[in-house]
């Protein structure tokens, strides 16, 4: 068993938990799962049943996958990462909402 680093973005539905006047919001989890595929489809289950409604998953890989590719680990991520494995969990660690006109740069007038 591994835990996974996956973005996930969501967009609304109702009940979603998420903020008045957010568009939607990225979620930055911890999964453990035998592969990065079982890990992406229990979190994505664990969302929906969360009344939330993932859009796309981006999966960073395992631990050992992050640090071979020059990540950095602090303790808070570590101690979350290994949550996740020792109760075989989705752990979502951050949560950042969208909000219209907050999506960068716009070079139309």
């Amino acid at each position: 068993m591994n835990v996974y680093t996956l973005l996930v973005e969501v967009g609304r539905s109702k009940g979603d938990g998420l903020p008045d006047g957010s568009t939607g919001a990225a979620l930055m989890c911890y999964a453990a799962g035998r592969d990065e595929a079982e890990a992406v489809r229990e979190t994505v289950a664990i969302l929906k049943q969360a009344e939330m409604s993932p859009l796309d998953v981006t999966g960073y890989g395992t631990r050992e996958e992050r640090l071979a590719e020059g990540h950095e680990i602090d303790d808070d991520e570590s101690v979350l990462m290994d949550r996740a494995l020792d109760e075989d969990a989705v752990i979502i660690a951050q949560m950042q909402p969208f909000f219209k006109g907050c999506e960068g740069s716009n070079d139309e007038d």
